[in-house]
């Protein structure tokens, strides 16, 4: 990762303009790169201050020059945001290798869940054109984007994430995602997605999808629940009122898929559809907990707003909203790499207790603050400030507490007040 962000090949792939960088300034392509990692949360003027500050102080003996926040927005509108894109996937590239023992799987296979969610930005004229507006419950106009992620609930790591105007379907966005996509992956969705044409993009590309399904997206559903079998393996056809035009099927085409049925503690029943076919395989007995594990999208959604903070945008144009969100995705990915590293000594850390414990998320950014401006600044000694974090996370960690259940208040926030927030998850960046 050091080498990447100092290489020249970096600047020159993913600055704006030819002439962008070509003079020595007080802030290069990589100076500005690194500012940017180190979880801008406060005002501009007071981060580079303890940039400069802190860097001087750990390494450079005053070499590192202060610069101003004007100085900053200017060089900043000379980044492409896909660097950070770029940086996520030296990451992934290099985490999922035959040689990472850390790595999980689920019968040999990924097991990946989409989501979406909407983002609040600043309220500027540029970005409602860009990204869009709705109204809240107060019917006060709000700025919102659409957030999507392929997440990888075994190992925690976003593989592939977009941020886009909030017209665009959950669908759509999903589908962007297919370039991260490797054959025999088994993607879970949650209700909102299934259709027979996005059933048969996967299918083409090899790959399996768990889809959640109601009574009114899929009428066979509805016959399935009556029926009372626990798994049934039908024909799905495409919806005659479409048009094909275009398409790689047409009216009499068929897909081969799966239905499951899962029931609730509280009675309710949640319909399934998937591709694993294999019961011998994949027994239906198995699915409740399967697609239980798509709750780690929604727990990576609660890191990015309320963890990382990420809807604290450091500026006000598109480039710079896109910049902000993809930079969040980078750290969240470093940050659960340096966590799936202590697997084995958590294990061992675990003997002999009640319950397992886990690294705690929000401390674990508050400590990569600084500190991650050590991990990849090249003339910093990794090996000591690595095991240094290793050190921090360990001696911070959460219980987990399994099978807990707590009532659902639908509307609870409804008039948009902040919760309280109770002592031990106070602000950690």
């Amino acid at each position: 990762m050091r080498e990447t962000i100092f290489s020249k090949e970096l600047a020159l792939t993913f600055k704006m303009n030819k002439q962008d960088f070509t003079r020595n300034r007080k802030q290069p392509f990589s100076s500005t790169l690194l500012f940017m990692f180190n979880l801008l949360r406060r005002s501009l003027a007071v981060e580079i201050d303890g940039f400069v500050r802190y860097l001087n102080e750990r390494f450079s003996s005053g070499s590192t020059r202060s610069f101003t926040s004007s100085a900053f927005i200017q060089n900043r509108k000379k980044i492409d945001p896909e660097v950070f894109s770029h940086l996520s996937g030296v990451i992934i590239d290099n985490f999922y290798t035959p040689d990472n023992e850390a790595l999980n799987y689920l019968n040999g296979i990924r097991v990946l869940a989409v989501d979406s969610s909407k983002l609040t930005l600043p309220c500027t004229v540029e970005l409602k054109k860009c990204y869009g507006v709705t109204k809240n419950q107060s019917q006060v106009e709000i700025v919102q984007a659409r957030a999507s992620v392929l997440y990888d609930v075994l190992n925690g790591l976003t593989l592939d994430a977009v941020l886009d105007n909030l017209s665009k379907g959950e669908r759509e966005l999903a589908l962007r995602h297919a370039h991260r996509w490797k054959n025999k992956d088994l993607i879970i969705y949650d209700r909102g997605y299934p259709s027979y044409e996005f059933i048969n993009e996967h299918i083409k590309r090899d790959v399996d999808c768990l889809i959640r399904v109601t009574t009114a997206s899929f009428s066979i559903a509805k016959n399935f629940i009556a029926g009372g079998k626990k798994s049934l393996i039908t024909e799905i056809q495409p919806n005659n009122r479409h048009s094909f035009k275009g398409k790689d099927y047409h009216k009499d085409s068929f897909l081969k898929v799966r239905l499951l049925r899962v029931d609730l503690p509280g009675g309710e029943v949640e319909v399934l559809i998937t591709t694993l076919l294999d019961s011998q395989r994949y027994p239906a007995k198995m699915f409740k907990k399967l697609y239980f594990l798509r709750w780690g999208v929604e727990t990576f959604y609660d890191e990015l707003k309320n963890k990382l903070k990420v809807e604290h945008f450091t500026g006000y144009s598109p480039v710079s909203i896109q910049q902000d969100f993809s930079c969040a995705i980078f750290i969240s990915n470093l940050q659960s790499v340096i966590v799936n590293d202590l697997a084995d000594e958590l294990a061992i850390q675990n003997q002999g207790k009640q319950y397992d414990y886990k690294v705690n998320a929000n401390l674990s950014y508050g400590f990569l603050k600084n500190r991650i401006l050590e991990l990849l600044y090249r003339q910093a000694p990794l090996d000591k400030i690595f095991q240094e974090l290793e050190t921090l996370f360990l001696n911070h960690t959460v219980p987990i507490r399994n099978n807990r259940t707590i009532e659902r208040h639908v509307g609870k926030f409804r008039a948009r007040t902040r919760p309280k927030v109770t002592k031990n998850q106070r602000d950690a960046i």
